[in-house]
């Protein structure tokens, strides 16, 4: 397998890269942010039935106003990443090949060796390379030819990298 695709200066890319790296790390602020919010709600609901529900009300509608916080930490976050990258816009290339996957971006470059990921996450927009459970890059399918995409998937599948859809 050789593929090789190039990636124009687009100013959404480098932001579009981030929203989709961090995605994946910050996805639980969001989950903590629900269960904060819910459990904030129920007891400040409940609490009111009591005696000494006014004396706690203030706790119940912190856990709500820090779980809604917690819930826009991603948007937040996505929307700084979008809006700083677009200045970091320049052209690169990729180069994978049964071995591994090799990024150039402007004047620096840089290769992830098959044997180290250890797995690929599907997204809409782009496969997320995992080195141990880090994610280490981003494979953007949009940028490729469809064979050579499913030429990639069947690879990785076949590696045990990827779930088959």
């Amino acid at each position: 397998m050789h593929i090789r695709f190039d990636v124009p200066a687009d100013p959404a890319y480098p932001g579009r890269v981030a929203a989709a790296l961090g995605s994946v790390r910050l996805r639980r602020y969001g989950y903590i942010g629900a269960a904060l919010a819910a459990v904030g709600a129920i007891g400040f609901v409940v609490s009111r039935g009591f005696a000494w529900g006014d004396r706690t009300s203030t706790l119940w509608m912190a856990m709500v106003v820090g779980g809604l916080l917690s819930m826009l930490y991603l948007p937040w976050v996505r929307l700084r990443a979008r809006r700083r990258s677009s200045r970091y816009a320049v052209e690169g290339a990729y180069d994978i090949t049964d071995d591994n996957i090799m990024m150039r971006s402007g004047s620096e470059s840089g290769g992830i060796a098959w044997d180290g990921v250890a797995q690929v996450r599907d997204t809409p927009e782009f496969w997320i390379v995992y080195v141990d459970r880090m994610p280490a890059t981003v494979i953007p399918r949009w940028l490729m030819t469809a064979e050579d995409a499913e030429t990639l998937r069947a690879f990785m599948a076949g590696r045990g990298l990827l779930r088959q859809r």
